[in-house]
């Protein structure tokens, strides 16, 4: 849990190591630590205790670094404001004056180059899945042991994106985690559009960001995907996403 970080031992963890959170390259890998200088993070949530416990986990993975902490929207906003090379944001999705995916989209149309990181107490596919349209490189569950948090944060901090397995295996509550589906042996091929959307999804890259990559409409996008998925005989987004990163993302959802 979020409030038992202080009890973690300090000592180095090795970067990479196996655990419950899917791993693979982002596309804007070149913001996850500055060359030279101190790494610049905001913790934005309401509650004292997961601040102090994200920022005890931050301080342990990086010995230069500025932590910037708010409480609220109109707070981290301020924040950013003051500091517009911030490296990371952590940011739960739901604090005074931010709605969940409402203030996901204020931030990243207010500040579209910070990078976030979801913290937050929802463990569903649907608010994973949403966050990850809403362009977030992370999300941590806030049930997650304080030894998963580490290694989601080592990930991130390495330029990659990180988003929790278990979660996004599971297609609805109490269901038994997944195998990758099989694309029909007999179906049509992808073309090579729909390729390119589903090798950026499993890079880590939001609707958004595949779109400007692409050089088409966000609407065009969601189609092809919506059409390679049918071709691949994925169900649902869950099922699109971890394929995705399954084949194209270097992750191995499926073991560890």
């Amino acid at each position: 849990m979020l409030n038992s970080f202080e009890s973690v031992d300090p000592k180095p963890r090795r970067r990479g190591g196996a655990g419950d959170f899917d791993r693979a390259p982002r596309p804007d890998a070149s913001r996850a630590v500055p060359a030279g200088g101190r790494l610049k993070v905001v913790i934005a949530d309401d509650h004292w205790m997961v601040r102090q416990s994200l920022k005890q986990v931050m301080q342990r993975l990086e010995q230069t670094i500025e932590i910037y902490e708010a409480e609220s929207f109109a707070e981290a906003a301020e924040t950013l404001e003051r500091h517009p090379d911030v490296d990371l944001m952590l940011v739960d999705l739901v604090m005074p004056g931010f709605e969940a995916f409402a203030g996901l989209r204020r931030l990243r149309k207010e500040f579209p180059t910070v990078p976030l990181v979801v913290v937050s107490v929802h463990e569903d596919v649907e608010h994973v899945m949403r966050s990850v349209e809403h362009g977030v490189i992370g999300y941590i569950p806030k049930s997650a042991g304080a030894p998963e948090v580490e290694r989601a944060l080592e990930r991130v901090l390495a330029g990659e994106v990180s988003f929790p397995r278990r979660i996004i295996e599971r297609s609805a509550p109490g269901a038994p985690a997944a195998a990758t589906p099989e694309p029909a042996s007999d179906g049509p091929a992808l073309t090579e559009r729909e390729r390119e959307v589903m090798e950026l999804l499993g890079r880590g890259a939001s609707v958004r960001k595949i779109a400007e990559a692409c050089g088409v409409a966000e609407q065009t996008v969601r189609v092809h995907l919506r059409n390679a998925m049918k071709k691949l005989n994925l169900p649902d987004r869950s099922a699109a996403l971890h394929y995705a990163m399954s084949l194209f993302g270097g992750a191995n959802p499926g073991r560890g």
